[in-house]
Parts: structure tokens; sequence; C-alpha cells
């Protein structure tokens, strides 16, 4: 009975665990950064909705492209294409949560995307990007499985 007690016990723990896990990747309505292409922020230097044509999946998400040549890029380099924290706001990633985002707060630094939660907070991270990006690097990786 006591073994029964502590397997019971130890799958309830388990579950509460995964439950509490997150995709690594912003998603919002089954889609990784709300259905736009990553790559065409880079390419064309704006966003551009992804077509349902063009889909892959990475980091348990689906990301859409308006293109198969921008899917294929994506596919042979992801973490090129990306955007950093996976797509989670970097200003509030700099403050150690996770918090959706917009996706015309868009920037690219030192070749990375990043998104912000809305234009207000975009111009918080724009104040000091180099030192909001240096401590959301240290709080990504500890919380970027969590709720």
């Amino acid at each position: 009975m006591k073994k029964l007690s502590l397997l019971l016990l130890s799958l309830v723990i388990t579950g509460m665990h995964l439950i509490a896990q997150q995709s690594p990747v912003f998603v919002a309505a089954g889609k990784a950064i709300r259905g736009y292409d990553p790559v065409a922020f880079f390419t064309e230097s704006k966003p551009v909705a992804g077509s349902d044509s063009f889909t892959y999946v990475w980091q348990e998400a689906t990301w859409y492209f308006a293109s198969a040549s921008n899917r294929d890029m994506f596919k042979q380099n992801p973490e090129k294409f990306a955007p950093q924290y996976g797509g989670y706001c970097a200003y509030g990633m700099s403050d150690g949560h996770k918090a959706p985002t917009a996706t015309d707060t868009w920037a690219i630094l030192d070749g990375k995307l990043y998104f912000n939660y809305n234009k207000k907070v975009q111009e918080l991270f724009n104040k000091d990007p180099k030192g909001r990006i240096e401590k959301a690097n240290v709080f990504w990786p500890q919380i970027k499985n969590k709720e």
C-alpha cells in the first residue's frame, strides 16, 4: 500500500510539472508569432502574414511563411530567423517574466529579431536595448519552459 501511495504521489507531481510547462515559443491562435513570417522581417523589413500553404513545426509551434522559399530558409537555420525569447516580450523577459507580443513592435538588433508587448513597452525597451537584452538573456534559460 505504501508503494502504491508513493507511486500515485509521484504521478501527481509529474502531472503538475507537465501542466506547468509552457511552450518556449509565443503562440496565439495556434500560430507562432501570430502567424507572421519570421523570415520576412529580415528580407522585407516589415511584418508579412504567413500562409496556411507554407508552414513548418519547430520547437512545439507551427510557424507560417509567405512563401516556400522563406519556409525553406527557416528550415535550414531556424535560430537565425526565429525571434529571441521565442517571440515573447523582450522587455518583459528582461524583468523576468513572459508576456505576449504585438507584431508591430518588432526590431532587428545585431541581426536578431525582438518583439515587445506593445508600442509603449517598446519605447521603454528602446531606452536601453542592450541593457535589456543582457538582462533578458540571463532570465530566458530559467523561464523559457515555465508558465
